[in-house]
């Protein structure tokens, strides 16, 4: 075996571990001898293997959930409340030099500021206002992150576990709500129908003819149920009779 062809072997397997391919939702940070030298765009990349290094950064937005976090409110409530986390690196340099192990700082990061926000607010607001909260915790994180190239995109939280004596005491409360809410809506009806019917009486009060004709239209609801046999305690004469127009 010549020398030559033992050279191009060595020379073919020196090419081939420095190809590398990165995606269009990556980039990468290239170092040479431990200095970074450059971010690498996507497309067929080489480096010089030994010498230069390749760190691949996803710049795709990234999902991280907030673990759950004992939080006392500030109506002294203990509650258990977790969150999801939305991010993207915005420059991926910076992310790599700027922070070790980005993911497990911004998590850190959401975790306290979760504990911080809540816990400045009462439980009613935390309940009713989650889209605000989750603002305000974005807003706190994505300060520290930018400097290390990192937006933040959303927070949002997702869960709320309340101590059982709490949830049973909201539910007494839903439901004493929506008692008194059924009663006001059955108090305007009963309004509503005694003002049609005190209108109704004043037009038949105006028109004999009506009362007359309401009678006849009683009675014949009465003898459409069942065969029953109907009797005028008087003559139908003795009813007001209406007036003629002169």
């Amino acid at each position: 075996m010549s020398l030559i062809f033992i050279l191009g072997v060595i020379l073919l397997v020196f090419l081939f571990t420095g190809i590398r391919i990165i995606f269009e939702y990556k980039r990468g940070i290239k170092f040479r001898f431990g200095k970074y030298v450059k971010t690498l765009k996507p497309g067929f990349r080489w480096i010089i293997p030994i010498i230069e290094t390749l760190q691949v950064v996803d710049i795709r937005v990234i999902t991280f959930n907030i673990l759950s976090q004992e939080v006392m409110t500030k109506d002294n409530v203990p509650s258990s409340i977790d969150g999801v986390l939305f991010f993207k690196i915005t420059n991926p340099e910076k992310a790599v030099l700027e922070v070790e192990e980005y993911p497990f700082a911004i998590t850190q990061l959401a975790q306290s500021a979760l504990r911080d926000v809540c816990g400045k607010v009462e439980l009613d607001t935390i309940l009713s206002k989650r889209e605000e909260i989750g603002q305000n915790i974005r807003e706190i994180v994505d300060n520290q992150t930018e400097e290390w190239g990192i937006e933040i995109i959303d927070v949002k939280i997702k869960d709320i576990q309340l101590p059982e004596n709490m949830r049973r005491m909201m539910a007494n409360q839903a439901e004493a709500e929506r008692s008194r809410r059924a009663r006001i809506i059955l108090a305007e009806a009963e309004e509503q129908a005694a003002d049609k019917l005190l209108e109704a009486g004043k037009k038949m009060d105006q028109s004999p003819s009506a009362i007359k004709l309401r009678l006849y239209q009683t009675l014949a609801n009465i003898a459409s149920e069942k065969n029953s046999t109907i009797v005028f305690p008087f003559p139908e004469e003795v009813l007001p009779r209406p007036k003629k127009e002169s």
